[in-house]
């Protein structure tokens, strides 16, 4: 596989806590969810390398815990940005969802 985050696939991103991995996640959907009216073609890669983060932490073994979790959004997320949005997902739904972790993710610091 071609990987957009070369660093973190080869073994970086395994270091990251659970915490940090979602709200990296968040950060390109974010991403994704701003330029969706601006380029597509910039919204469609960050959409990619969500998915692409979200894989990475679905195969990390000390994620097995989350591994429903993952699964059903890595679903929602193809559905929302690749296909009729029969989870009735919305922007600030994800902006919800994803602002959890990221709070998370900075007071563990």
């Amino acid at each position: 596989m071609n990987y957009q985050h070369k660093q973190l696939s080869s073994g970086r991103w395994f270091e990251l806590t659970f915490f940090e991995q979602m709200a990296n996640i968040g950060s390109e959907v974010e991403r994704a969810i701003n330029w969706r009216n601006k380029n597509n073609n910039y919204s469609s890669k960050a959409v990619e390398r969500a998915l692409e983060l979200l894989d990475l932490t679905i195969s990390n073994p000390k994620n097995k815990s989350h591994l429903k979790e993952l699964t059903r959004l890595r679903e929602t997320l193809v559905d929302y940005f690749y296909s009729d949005n029969q989870f009735s997902s919305s922007d600030q739904f994800w902006r919800k969802y994803f602002y959890v972790f990221c709070y998370a993710a900075r007071i563990k610091r």
